[in-house]
């Protein structure tokens, strides 16, 4: 093997691959599935069977799962805007604060439907 087909070779390993269209929308709705089912484990928890430590592991996987799920939700949606809030702000300082801001709103959204 010659140097050039070891680069050929990289070359065509390492070419830049599209995800699929709909992968955004797939992975959003998946985020949402994950968020829905971990709150309804949440919300059918008894409290009187807390007392056995065994019991634990389900809730505490359940809000593992949510806070995870959330958190990503959040992220695809605040990163989605992105442009739109670099070309509406006027410097760095304020791009952060209208990050944070839209962060913020979208956390808001998210638990105030759950």
């Amino acid at each position: 093997m010659s140097a050039t087909d070891f680069e050929a070779l990289l070359r065509e390993a390492l070419a830049p691959v599209e995800p699929p269209a709909d992968m955004a929308l797939r992975l959003e709705s998946t985020l949402v599935s994950l968020t829905e089912l971990a709150q309804e484990e949440l919300d059918a928890w008894e409290l009187s069977a807390m007392r056995d430590p065994r019991n634990w592991v389900r809730p505490a996987l359940a809000a593992v799962v949510g806070v995870s799920a959330g958190t990503a939700l959040v992220v695809l949606r605040v990163r989605a805007r992105h442009r739109v809030r670099k070309q509406r702000s006027s410097n760095p300082v304020e791009l952060v604060e209208r990050t944070f801001e839209d962060a913020a709103e979208e956390a808001r959204r998210i638990f105030r439907r759950r």
